[in-house]
């Protein structure tokens, strides 16, 4: 496993290098050679996590193999959006991610309680959940980005790196508000099955995590009502769209650091 551990880093770096020199030299990546290159290191990222979750004693969802599945959907979800999206320029963060999400979970050991059985409700809300989690983990970081260019163009700076080597504003709005839907919808969902599927909320120590993902689930429903009925959009679209996810990743990582770490 260290060879295929060597080989996705090389990959994830390599890109990353790639990714930051076309942003410093203002010139367009490379688009299906970026994307060819980096399926090939999601493939080898999930060849060499799947034995680490998918244990003889049951499922192994300990913090640090979340956080490197969590990765693993991220730049899934960049490869997917870059393909039909103007988003390459991103990738100077999506793909430093997903170098820490392997390098996390190939080094990280954690306490975890195996799960041995799961009924078919339980299994689409977990993996809805990851989803839901990877595409708004995007919007936030789209709606990061989002406010580095308009505080540019709002003090109208001399050098304006953002500015100059992303889509435009329209547009990196446009994607913004993309993910947004689409995480809400899948996060919807994943909470839908979740309730359904969970019998004891108390007694499964996940009250805290199913309270900060509602939470996280009104703030972007807010936003989106106010998108679409009152015009919200620019800074406070990027400020809802960070506080919502600071709160849907308290429920679903920090409640884990929390339980395996802590207690």
């Amino acid at each position: 496993m260290l060879i295929v551990f060597l080989m996705t880093t090389i990959i994830y770096s390599t890109s990353s290098v790639y990714l930051t020199h076309t942003l410093l030299q203002k010139t367009t990546p490379n688009k299906f050679g970026l994307l060819g290159f980096l399926i090939l290191g999601v493939c080898l990222h999930g060849y060499l996590l799947y034995p680490q979750i998918m244990t003889l004693h049951g499922l192994n969802f300990n913090l640090f193999n979340t956080l490197s599945l969590t990765s693993l959907f991220f730049v899934i979800f960049y490869v997917l959006f870059g393909l039909y999206r103007p988003i390459l320029s991103l990738g100077i963060l999506a793909v430093p991610i997903a170098l820490a999400g392997v390098s996390t979970g190939y080094f990280g050991k954690a306490s975890y309680q195996p799960i041995a059985s799961l009924n078919i409700g339980l299994q689409l809300h977990i993996l809805l959940s990851f989803a839901a989690y990877c595409v708004l983990l995007m919007a936030a970081v789209q709606g990061f980005i989002l406010k580095l260019q308009i505080k540019e163009l709002k003090h109208q700076t001399i050098h304006r790196f953002w500015v100059s080597r992303l889509p435009a504003l329209q547009s990196m709005e446009g994607l913004l508000f993309d993910m947004i839907l689409m995480g809400f919808v899948i996060l919807s969902i994943a909470l839908g099955f979740g309730f359904v599927a969970t019998y004891d909320i108390l007694d499964q120590h996940i009250a805290h995590k199913m309270f900060f993902s509602l939470a996280s689930w009104v703030v972007f429903g807010i936003l989106i009502a106010g998108h679409y009925l009152h015009g919200w959009r620019g800074k406070r679209a990027a400020n809802f769209t960070i506080y919502g996810f600071i709160l849907l990743a308290i429920g679903f990582v920090g409640s884990k650091a929390v339980l395996e770490l802590i207690l």
